[in-house]
């Protein structure tokens, strides 16, 4: 579930005309579509990347790749950006049922294999969170290292109406350039595919797969996250064996989108090629 900024903010027509550019290209980011298990699947990728680890960037329950692009801008100067529509979401194709945590996760081990990348760094954001935790266990050969932004869901609201209350919570706190990329995204997704897949979400204990994580892992909020408020974080990183945490002042639910420089700098803090060659020795002892 996604929606944010830090604080109220007001709107901004930067970042609401990066959003909503694809298929067009902007800012350095194209548009491509790969057939994947007979899906059309839109990504929406860097150009003239350098070299470095692969960023793929898995989006939350309701919306697309749109709200992720001022993020893919921040990390395309050091690392390859890919960011991907879930199949049913933003310019991907829709398959006839919302797909679950583990289907997703398959989906992409998948486009990671077209593209023939390298082990990537996965950046999933609140029920992205939850599909790139599934990745990492399902295909850890694929993965190199984790980031799980605002992951959903608290067991403590666990439920379609315990999120959205949240929720509820949360949109007051957000960016109101985000209001027309949100519209945008519920219309592609269409509202019956959006509530199946919050069921999916509330279903989804994401603990079984924290638990069975292998790679360097970061578990990042925002401070003023009522959806993944700090005492959830807290209690999710406890059950990563390798994690640290970051929590960014004045954010709340969206920190990916409306503070892309900060979330970006902890990104590449995390993918120190010393850092991760340290861990990749550890791990395979």
């Amino acid at each position: 579930m996604s929606t944010g900024a830090p604080g109220r903010g007001t709107a901004s027509r930067a970042p609401l005309r990066l959003a909503l550019a694809a298929p067009a290209d902007a800012a350095g980011l194209t548009s491509q579509w790969r057939h994947v298990d007979g899906l059309r699947t839109h990504v929406r990728r860097s150009v003239d990347a350098p070299p470095g680890t692969p960023v793929l960037l898995v989006h939350g329950l309701a919306v697309s790749h749109r709200y992720l692009t001022p993020l893919a801008v921040a990390l395309a100067d050091h690392h390859p950006v890919y960011a991907p529509d879930l199949p049913g979401f933003g310019l991907s194709a829709h398959p006839a049922e919302a797909y679950d945590v583990p289907r997703h996760a398959d989906h992409l081990a998948a486009l990671l294999a077209a593209y023939r990348l390298p082990p990537v760094c996965v950046f999933g954001h609140s029920f992205g969170a939850e599909v790139a935790a599934a990745l990492a266990v399902r295909h850890r050969h694929a993965v190199r290292a984790l980031v799980l932004a605002g992951p959903t869901s608290d067991p403590r609201a666990r439920s379609r109406t315990g999120q959205l209350r949240r929720l509820l919570l949360d949109l007051p706190r957000e960016a109101l350039w985000q209001a027309p990329v949100l519209v945008r995204d519920i219309a592609d997704a269409r509202p019956r595919r959006v509530w199946a897949t919050l069921s999916h979400s509330v279903r989804n204990r994401i603990e079984d797969d924290l638990t069975r994580l292998t790679v360097s892992t970061l578990l990042l909020t925002g401070a003023r996250d009522p959806i993944a408020p700090p005492a959830w974080r807290d209690r999710a990183a406890a059950l990563v064996p390798q994690v640290r945490t970051v929590s960014v002042p004045g954010a709340a639910h969206n920190v990916a989108s409306t503070a892309p420089r900060q979330v970006a700098e902890a990104v590449r803090a995390l993918l120190d090629d010393r850092v991760l060659d340290r861990l990749d020795t550890l791990t395979n002892r």
